[in-house]
């Protein structure tokens, strides 16, 4: 009669402990609890449509069209597009505000402005591909990230960097709609 009772009094921190852990472990949500009012951001992100054009003996990559994101710390949003290098008129607009919060809880939570800066290489057989770069300010830190799309490198763009970039295309496609 003692050991059912001895396993239902320890079962009972183990059973609590999952019912506080498993919201917190399945969850995809970056929490924003370490947002706070007083952090201050700003990001550009920039996307190239590069192409190849050969010279003969030398070949060089030629951006085909970029896109110009800046978002500002008081939610402005400033959007540029630049093809065949004539620049089109900006577009300005202002982003939500949860929705600035759920990226800077997103960079703040993850360690994104840890990742280092390491250049990735591109594949020799490729004649077109779209190379991003987001340069990030945090509360007076900075740091820049280039990456290629995953199709021209044979190395693995850390799934970080590819959640900023889809909620940033979200924000262009916003804006362009």
């Amino acid at each position: 009669m003692v050991k059912p009772i001895l396993m239902i009094f320890f079962a009972i921190p183990v059973i609590l402990a999952g019912v506080i852990a498993i919201p917190l472990i399945t969850s995809i949500e970056v929490p924003v609890t370490a947002v706070d009012k007083f952090d201050v951001i700003e990001i550009e992100y920039t996307k190239h449509n590069l192409t190849k054009v050969s010279f003969g003996v030398t070949e060089r990559m030629v951006s085909e069209k970029s896109e110009i994101l800046i978002i500002k710390n008081n939610g402005d949003v400033i959007y540029t597009v630049i093809e065949d290098g004539i620049a089109k008129p900006n577009i300005s607009s202002k982003i939500a505000e949860d929705k600035k919060t759920r990226i800077t809880a997103m960079i703040k939570e993850t360690g994104f402005m840890a990742i280092p800066t390491d250049s990735f290489l591109i594949n020799n057989n490729i004649d077109k591909y779209l190379k991003s770069n987001v340069k990030i300010t945090l509360n007076g830190k900075t740091t820049q990230i280039f990456w290629p799309e995953q199709d021209a490198t044979e190395q693995l763009i850390p799934p970080i960097i590819t959640y900023v970039e889809t909620e940033l295309d979200s924000i262009i496609n916003e804006i362009r709609n």
